[in-house]
C-alpha cells in the first residue's frame, strides 16, 4: 500500500465534474494519493486540519511577464521569480507561464532563463516565447519538441517602430501567416495580442489633439484604442488560423465587442480559446485609480464588463488570466500619456475574482474555479498534472477560507513592484494556504521561505486539436 505522507482533513473539496465533497485529500511524494471519506484511506505520517476551508485545484495563471525591474523580457536573476511567485502564491496560484521577450533566438538562452527562474520559483512554471524574427520562426520547430514550449506570442501591434521600447522589430500579416503554418504543422498554438495598431495610430493622433493633457485618464486611454480595433485583430488572426488549421488562443478579451469577434470566428471553425483578465472583470474607466490603472487593451466602459461576465456565465470565455507586470510605481509617472502599460496582479488574483464574481454578481463558484485551473490546463498542456484534484494528479492546492474579509493594502502584496489596482478593496475571502506538489507555499496565511527554489520547469506538449 502506497504510503501517505499528509492527510488534509475536514475541507469542502473541489473535485471536477463532481463538485464540492467533504472529503479527505491523501498526498504522497508531491501526487494525489486518494481522495477518501473522512479518515479514510489508511494513516499517514502527518495530519492537516482544513476544517472550514475550501479546497481548490491551484489556479493556473497562463497569462504573465517575468522580468526584471523596468524591464518586462524575461527574469534575469533568481530574485526576479521568487518575488513573483511569492505573489502567485499568496493569491492562490500554483504554476503560471510567463511571456519571454527577445529579438535573439531563444535557444542560446533556454538553459539560463530555465535555471535562473527555478532557482528562486516558488511554484511551478512553463513559458510562451515571443516570435518576432526569422531567426525564431526557423527555431520554432525545436521549441516545441526539445524545450517543451508549444505557445508563440505574436504582437499583432508592433508594426514599423512601435516595438522599439520592447526592443523588438514590427512584423506584419504576412508573418502572422507564417507563424501558423509552422504551429499548425508541429502541434502548437498561436496567443496573438490583438490591436489594429495603424488604427490606433490615427486615433491616438486625435485623442491626443483634443486632450493633450490627458485630463480624461482612462477613458481618453481607451478612447485611442478603442474596442473594434480589438475586434478586427481577433478576427483576423483567428481567420488566419482557420486558414492554416493552427490553433489560436486569444489573450487579454477586454470588451464585448472583442468577444463577440472572437465567438463568432469560434462558431464560424476557428480552433479559439478565448481569454479574459481578471482586471476587465473588476475595473473599467470609471474605476478611481488613474493612470495606475493604463493598460494595453485598454480598461473599457462599465457595459464590457456586464458583457465579459455574461460570456463567463454563458461559457463562451474559457479562461481567465491576470497579465501581470511587475515595473515598479514609477512607471506610471507622468499621466495617462506617459504612464507604461501595465500593472501588477497576481497577489489578490482568487479573492478579487471570487469577490466580484461570486459574492457580488452571483457567478457560480464551480464555474469561476474552472476558469483558473481546469480549463488553462487543458488549454496549455498542463493537464493531467495541473488543473485537478484526482488521483495522479500533482497535490497543487489553493486552500481559501470563503468567510474571511480583508483589505488589500502593500504589507499584503509580495511582488517586487509593491503596489496593486486592489488597494483599499475589501474581499469576501481569503487564500489561507498555497500547496505546490505536497509543499506548503503559503501556509497559515504567510509565506514559507524554505519554498523559494522548489518550483520546477514545466515541458508541455499540446493534446490532439479540437
Amino acid at each position: 500500500m502506497t504510503a501517505i505522507d499528509l492527510r488534509l482533513a475536514g475541507g469542502t473539496v473541489y473535485l471536477a465534474g463532481l463538485g464540492f465533497r467533504e472529503v479527505d485529500v491523501l498526498i504522497s511524494n508531491g501526487r494525489v494519493a486518494a481522495i477518501a471519506e473522512p479518515g479514510g484511506g489508511g494513516s499517514a505520517r502527518e495530519t492537516v486540519s482544513v476544517k472550514g476551508l475550501h479546497v481548490l485545484p491551484g489556479a493556473c495563471d497562463v497569462h504573465l511577464h517575468l522580468g526584471h525591474g523596468s524591464d518586462i523580457s524575461k527574469p534575469r536573476v533568481p530574485g526576479d521569480a521568487a518575488s513573483e511567485t511569492a505573489a502567485a502564491a499568496i493569491g492562490g496560484v500554483t504554476s503560471f507561464i510567463p511571456y519571454v521577450m527577445s529579438p535573439e533566438p531563444y535557444s542560446g538562452q533556454f538553459e539560463t532563463l530555465k535555471s535562473v527562474t527555478e532557482a528562486g520559483a516558488r511554484i511551478d512554471f512553463g513559458f510562451h516565447f515571443v516570435i518576432a524574427t526569422d531567426d525564431q520562426l526557423a527555431e520554432l520547430p525545436r521549441y516545441i519538441a526539445e524545450f517543451g514550449v508549444p505557445t508563440a506570442k505574436l504582437f499583432m501591434n508592433i508594426r514599423g517602430d512601435e516595438g522599439k521600447r520592447l526592443g523588438l522589430p514590427g512584423t506584419d500579416d504576412g508573418f502572422m501567416l507564417r507563424l501558423l503554418e509552422c504551429l499548425a504543422a508541429h502541434n502548437g498554438m498561436m496567443c496573438p495580442h490583438p490591436e489594429n495598431i495603424e488604427a490606433a495610430w490615427v486615433l491616438r493622433d486625435r485623442v491626443l489633439a483634443q486632450d493633450p493633457e490627458g485630463a480624461g485618464g482612462l477613458a481618453t486611454w481607451n478612447a485611442t484604442r478603442p474596442p473594434f480595433v480589438e475586434a478586427d485583430a481577433i478576427r483576423r488572426a483567428a481567420y488566419f488560423g482557420r486558414v492554416t488549421g493552427a490553433r489560436v488562443y486569444t489573450v487579454h478579451t477586454s470588451s464585448g465587442e472583442a468577444l463577440a469577434a472572437a465567438i463568432e470566428q469560434r462558431r464560424a471553425g476557428s480552433k479559439l480559446t478565448i481569454e479574459t483578465c481578471t482586471h476587465y472583470l473588476t475595473h473599467d474607466t470609471g474605476s478611481e485609480i488613474g493612470a495606475v490603472g493604463k493598460v494595453n487593451p485598454p480598461l473599457r466602459e462599465p457595459a464590457d464588463r456586464d458583457a465579459l461576465w455574461e460570456g463567463i456565465r454563458s461559457g463562451e470565455i474559457d479562461t481567465v488570466g491576470t497579465d501581470h507586470i511587475h515595473r515598479p510605481i514609477s512607471s506610471k509617472d507622468g499621466g495617462i500619456w506617459k504612464a507604461q502599460p501595465g500593472f501588477p496582479g497576481l497577489d489578490a488574483v482568487l479573492p478579487a475574482l471570487f469577490t466580484e464574481g461570486h459574492t457580488r454578481r452571483q457567478v457560480a463558484l464551480e464555474r469561476l474555479i474552472d476558469l483558473v485551473s481546469a480549463n488553462p490546463a487543458d488549454a496549455m498542456g498542463l493537464s493531467p498534472a495541473k488543473g485537478r484534484i484526482m488521483p495522479g494528479a500533482d497535490a497543487d492546492f489553493a486552500i481559501l477560507d470563503m468567510n474571511a474579509t480583508w483589505v488589500v493594502d502593500k504589507s499584503s502584496l509580495a511582488t517586487d513592484a509593491r503596489y496593486s489596482v486592489y488597494e483599499g478593496q475589501e474581499m469576501a475571502c481569503r487564500v489561507m494556504h498555497t500547496m505546490v506538489r505536497g509543499r506548503f507555499a503559503v501556509r497559515d496565511g504567510a509565506l514559507s521561505e524554505d519554498a523559494v527554489g522548489t518550483g520546477r520547469f514545466i515541458p508541455r506538449s499540446l493534446g490532439p486539436k479540437p
